[in-house]
């Protein structure tokens, strides 16, 4: 296992203006951003925002904080993007987990264009499904808050459940096109971008309220220095371990064609990373854990808020079902994305083969006990980088704004995203390169 060289990842960016097409991608991923950060401050109609800011205020550190941190601030203010794009991630889990169980849902996710277009309206109705179960929940449980001596709700009733409903669905179905819209037109995933800026949105306030706590006092020069240099040597090992790959020798055997003509015989690899899955895996977990606990957190009887408590950040069963659930999806989604009997079966078609490894079956079976070895790596390092932070957290109570989830997040869709900006100037580099040679051919 080794990590990729440095090749420079951000060359070529300062000639984005030269090229129009994709200034208009990346203008219009902004742009919908932008779109986004608006309707995270429209609120919600019969709520009283001072009630409801007091009572996030004592939710500080639990999971629906954390919720809303993925939602911008969404959450806290009851906006109408107040689900953010979790309903639509949990979605896709289930759609996932369904097409792996159902030979049929299988069947169609292998017809190519027209079956993906079947998966995601499937995974369109199923998020406006959860979506409405969910803001239900959220609507019915706020009518039984108070917070400050105050009703959260100003005039509980069937009229404001049904308004939430539609608001919250709405909303969240919006969202669902904005990123859909942002990964067919725009620049990098749509919905990992949402949940970047959705997280990211409040870090200029973080940030400004950590100096104003050093600059009275309440935190220690040295301690700020410390978070501020665990930050960096975090996010470098990050990035590493995101580079991180191991690369398997392939040799092509020669072969005759056009008569004496002799082609192959050369060598290449096939880079296989330590971390298959990306950030799926926690934003998975994520939505996983958020949902049925955001759902009890506004119920109004105890046993729920019991049951949610048991899950907040810093409590053991927290940890060990979120660790549980990176581990699976790690594993999960790495399988989802590289088939190992597929990837054999190319290789012997097209004559490449491994050294010392007899082509089709016992390629597989090498290839998945590398993957699988990998995987097992990959996911244990996302769940420390996922926890560790928690843990300083809950027990030595340092106070970092971004979690380790987050954090691997951003700096995971920061990369993928500067990834694609630069695949896109590589390639219209080379067509620009084969359009001169064949002016020069002419």
């Amino acid at each position: 296992m080794a990590a990729t060289p440095n090749e420079a990842p951000l060359a070529g960016l300062g000639n984005l203006g030269k090229i129009p097409e994709l200034r208009k991608r990346i203008l219009f991923t902004l742009g919908m951003l932008i779109v986004y950060r608006i309707g995270a401050h429209v609120p919600t109609p019969g709520i009283d925002p001072q009630a409801l800011a007091t009572f996030f205020e004592q939710q500080q550190g639990s999971l629906l904080g954390m919720f809303n941190m993925f939602s911008g601030g969404a959450l806290s203010r009851l906006t109408v993007f107040a689900l953010g794009i979790m309903p639509y991630i949990s979605a896709s889990i289930i759609i996932q987990l369904m097409t792996a169980v159902f030979p049929k849902l299988e069947a169609i996710k292998k017809e190519g264009e027209a079956g993906r277009r079947k998966i995601t309206q499937y995974t369109r109705y199923g998020t406006i499904v959860l979506a409405l179960f969910q803001g239900f929940g959220i609507a019915y449980g706020l009518e039984s808050m108070k917070a400050g001596g105050l009703n959260v709700v100003i005039e509980p009733g069937m009229e404001f459940r049904l308004m939430t409903v539609l608001t919250l669905t709405a909303g969240t179905a919006f969202l669902m096109w904005v990123g859909e819209q942002i990964t067919d037109r725009g620049i990098g995933n749509g919905i990992s971008l949402i949940i970047f800026s959705g997280i990211v949105a409040n870090l200029p306030v973080a940030l400004f309220n950590t100096l104003q706590l050093a600059r009275t006092g309440d935190l220690a020069p040295l301690l700020v220095l410390f978070l501020i240099a665990m930050a960096i040597v975090v996010t470098a090992f990050i990035i590493f371990m995101e580079r991180a790959q191991r690369r398997i020798t392939i040799q092509y055997a020669k072969r005759q064609v056009s008569g004496r003509r002799m082609v192959g015989g050369e060598s290449s690899h096939l880079p296989l990373k330590v971390n298959t899955a990306g950030v799926i895996p926690p934003i998975f977990a994520s939505s996983i854990i958020l949902f049925p606990v955001t759902i009890a957190n506004f119920m109004p009887w105890e046993g729920f808020k019991e049951f949610a408590a048991m899950f907040s950040p810093g409590q053991l069963g927290y940890m060990v079902f979120y660790s549980a659930a990176i581990l699976f999806f790690c594993f999960f989604y790495t399988a989802i994305v590289f088939n190992p009997e597929e990837t054999a079966d190319n290789l012997r078609k097209y004559g490449g083969f491994i050294p010392g490894i007899r082509p089709g079956k016992r390629t597989s079976d090498y290839l998945d006990k590398i993957l699988s070895r990998l995987t097992l790596v990959g996911a244990i390092y996302v769940t420390a980088v996922c926890l560790l932070p928690e843990i300083l957290i809950a027990q030595y109570n340092v106070p970092f704004y971004f979690g380790g989830t987050s954090m691997l997040i951003v700096v995971g869709v920061t990369m993928d995203t500067t990834a694609q900006i630069q695949s896109f100037l590589i390639s219209r580099q080379y067509e620009g390169l084969m359009k001169k040679a064949k002016i020069k051919g002419r």
